[in-house]
């Protein structure tokens, strides 16, 4: 007893002083980190600059969080005078507001679709579909229309930053570079447990692992609680902006970083007392986006990261437009004026058990991916086999799924955006994600992808081997969701498992709200179709001159096309245009590309 007296004085000392000693250690370890920052910047500014930015990032948040905590109440009450005021304009203050935005845009539009036309395209389809949801709406009454334009707004406003601004462009192509860094680290488990050849060779061993691995890196950030903080601040901000409740627009804002079934056990406590109109949002914003699990294997495929976090936000805003738009509230909630509602945690007591959690959790997912893959393929398979046979009974060669989608909905890619010889094969992927599902979709993407890149020439006969920058943009936020046939029974079954007493409201709201799901991915696409903006080929010459012609790439098909173009075959004399014209390699050139493609000037 004598012996441990000092340890349990040591222990009584900690407890009577444990917000001094907790203060203590922040502050040194606060200092600490003030000395490496400085130590970082100092030796290499420019290597140092994203620690920069995040250190800048969290001490806003800190600082605005202690301002709040200090200073809120106070400023508040200094402001109340202003608030009243503007409450009182506020009736014909926002018609001036909503005036001077139209004008801005409409400005905007005219100034920029002046340069390219194709843009008004991708316009017509954006308020067609906008349209036709409103067409579909349960009580066209009761729309909700602050929460429509504000999510449109919202998406708009997102996609103009991401697609169009420097600032914009540069931090997401920099956050999808780190994304794809990051993701390489999956090879350092697979490799030792699958080997080396097997991962470079066979998909399954390729891909799925990095579900793994990402699953259990959201189950950790979930278990330190940055993923809770980051949708509550994503949730503010479209709560206060569009007027939904609290529930719902946690459980969308949720949908950005994981999946369908896991987004709703955010809000598991409040799904019974939920109406109908926010069970609606809620299976909405599952199907408008994708899981952050099974994005890392669509990046793994070669589709843009960037563009896929972008289709995600933007995502969210517009699944919540939409389904206010198709299913108006009608019911009062019980959670409208809530400020706030308490997020679920886990059940996890360290970050050992929370990683561990979070990749046999994953097990089931990648088992599910493979299944799907096997099930699905062979039964593509089997319908294009099946309907090759009923069409060589009359004649027509060549019949499949893909064919019959490319030209059902082939109107609807061209109203995206895309041009009219790529709409074939957007309006295939489309058919492939809404009936199959977007893994294969995304997986003909790449493909696709791949062809362009590697310098493919763009027909082969009459078949096209790959679609433009354009339509592959297009393409990517339009399969970005799980609005899929399939996914109705995974929606079904996880709701219906949450809130048993539900399940009719459920069943009755889930078509619906997968025709929601679908349109606001082809929203999102049709906005990437509108602020799309065409990359320049460059300076032919200059990369001729640089060029190595043993092997083909996007920028020689392009030069060498271009080159083509300029030729002139005159009496059998061949001659060239433009910046070719007084170029003395411009035959060599024409040689060189004739090795690789074919041209009528190669015949001369």
């Amino acid at each position: 007893r004598k012996a441990l007296q000092p340890a349990s004085k040591a222990k009584q000392f900690c407890k009577a002083h444990a917000e001094v000693l907790r203060r203590i250690v922040l502050g040194l370890l606060g200092v600490a980190y003030l000395c490496y920052f400085i130590a970082a910047c100092w030796l290499n500014f420019q290597r140092a600059l994203a620690l920069v930015v995040m250190t800048a990032v969290v001490v806003f948040f800190i600082c605005w969080s202690l301002f709040k905590k200090h200073c809120g109440a106070k400023v508040l009450l200094l402001l109340s005078p202003v608030g009243k005021c503007f409450q009182k304009s506020w009736p014909w203050l926002k018609w001036v507001l909503w005036a001077a935005i139209l004008g801005g845009l409409i400005a905007w539009l005219v100034l920029d679709t002046s340069r390219n036309p194709e843009q008004l395209i991708s316009l017509a389809g954006f308020c067609f579909l906008v349209l036709f949801l409103f067409a579909c709406s349960k009580h066209h009454g009761a729309v909700s229309w602050r929460a429509v334009f504000w999510g449109l707004g919202l998406e708009f406003l997102f996609g103009l930053f991401v697609l169009r601004t420097a600032p914009g462009t540069q931090a997401f192509q920099w956050l999808g570079d780190q994304i794809q860094f990051f993701l390489g680290y999956t090879t350092a488990g697979s490799s030792f447990v699958f080997g080396n050849t097997l991962i470079q060779e066979v998909f399954a061993f390729q891909t799925l692992p990095i579900v793994v691995f990402f699953s259990c890196v959201m189950s950790i950030l979930y278990y330190l609680g940055v993923m809770q903080w980051l949708i509550v601040k994503i949730s503010w901000l479209l709560q206060v902006s569009m007027g939904t409740t609290p529930t719902e627009t946690l459980s969308v804002a949720g949908n950005i970083f994981v999946g369908q079934t896991e987004a709703p056990l955010l809000i598991r406590p409040y799904l019974a007392d939920m109406t109908h109109s926010e069970i609606h949002a809620v299976m909405t914003g599952g199907f408008s986006t994708i899981a952050g699990s099974v994005m890392g294997a669509y990046i793994s495929f070669g589709i843009d990261p960037a563009s896929l976090i972008a289709a995600s936000v933007m995502a969210a805003p517009c699944a919540l437009a939409m389904s206010k738009l198709v299913c108006p509230e009608v019911e009062e909630s019980k959670f409208k004026g809530k400020a706030s509602i308490r997020l679920s945690r886990g059940e996890e007591q360290n970050i050992l058990e929370a990683a561990s959690n979070g990749a046999a959790a994953s097990v089931g997912l990648v088992a599910n991916i493979a299944a799907n893959l096997i099930a699905f393929l062979a039964v593509l398979e089997f319908i294009n086999a099946a309907l090759r046979w009923f069409g060589e009974m009359v004649d027509i060669e060549g019949l499949s799924f893909q064919v019959i989608c490319s030209y059902v909905l082939m109107p609807v890619a061209f109203l995206m955006g895309a041009d009219w010889a790529d709409s074939p094969l957007v309006a295939e992927l489309l058919g492939i994600k809404i009936f199959l599902n977007e893994f294969v979709a995304y997986q003909q993407l790449a493909m696709y992808k791949k062809n362009r890149l590697s310098g493919l020439e763009e027909w082969d006969g009459s078949r096209k081997q790959w679609i433009s920058e354009r339509a592959e943009s297009i393409a990517t936020f339009a399969l970005c969701g799980f609005a899929n046939l399939s996914s109705i029974g995974i929606m079904l079954g996880g709701l219906a498992s949450m809130v048993p007493q539900r399940k009719g409201d459920i069943a009755s709201l889930v078509l619906r709200a997968l025709l929601t799901g679908i349109c606001v991915s082809m929203l999102n696409a049709c906005l990437a179709g509108l602020l799309h903006v065409p990359t320049e080929v460059g300076d032919c010459v200059a990369f001729f001159g640089t060029a190595n012609f043993s092997s083909t790439s996007y920028p020689m098909y392009m030069c060498c096309k271009e080159l083509f173009a300029s030729s002139v075959l005159e009496n059998g004399t061949l001659s060239f245009t433009g910046a070719w014209a007084d170029l003395g390699d411009s035959m060599v050139y024409l040689m060189q590309c004739c090795g690789h493609y074919n041209h009528t000037s190669c015949m001369g």
